[in-house]
């Protein structure tokens, strides 16, 4: 990687992210961790995520026209290195060690344990470089327990502390 990347690299590591696992496929589920997420619009529910073209959840997701996006806890570090383990089984048996259900407009992996989650309809892809940007539109939603957000800084995956709230902070 060139010292321009790397340098650039550096500087994007510095914002912080919350860490998702977008799934996609009903009959052979496949997943990946990834920080690139954003909501878009509340209407029409929209949200997006890039996906690297040589990702196997890329074809997926181009011949399931969907996918499904679960928000990691803080308490899920585990799904967030073996959605990012390239060494991980694939296929059939993809899923057999992690907790799911089916999302309920298109069947793709739910994560169960997560912060929240959408189930996407594909509705439209943009070229973005060396990853294609896929905007879903959201049919189903959800959320799990309370936990905290598991975050994505610097290369690495991190817990928040507690923050208290700003009014909190002041009377104390």
């Amino acid at each position: 990687m060139s010292e321009e990347r790397l340098a650039l690299r550096s500087v994007l590591g510095k914002f912080a992210t919350g860490v998702t696992v977008v799934t996609s496929g009903r009959d052979t589920p496949c997943g990946m961790t990834a920080n690139s997420f954003t909501s878009v619009s509340l209407d029409p529910p929209l949200v997006l995520v890039c996906i690297t073209r040589s990702a196997a959840i890329y074809k997926s997701i181009i011949d399931n026209g969907s996918f499904a996006v679960s928000f990691l806890s803080a308490e899920q570090e585990h799904l967030g290195r073996y959605f990012a383990d390239h060494s991980r089984p694939r296929g059939e048996t993809e899923f057999r060690a992690v907790d799911w259900s089916p999302g309920p407009a298109t069947g793709a992996p739910v994560l169960l344990g997560a912060l929240a989650w959408v189930d996407c309809e594909l509705a439209n892809s943009y070229d973005g470089g060396d990853h294609e940007i896929f905007l879903g539109s959201v049919l189903a939603s959800g959320h799990g327990p309370e936990y905290d957000a598991l975050l994505y800084f610097r290369g690495g995956f991190h817990q928040p502390p507690f923050v208290k709230p700003r009014e909190s902070r002041e009377s104390a």
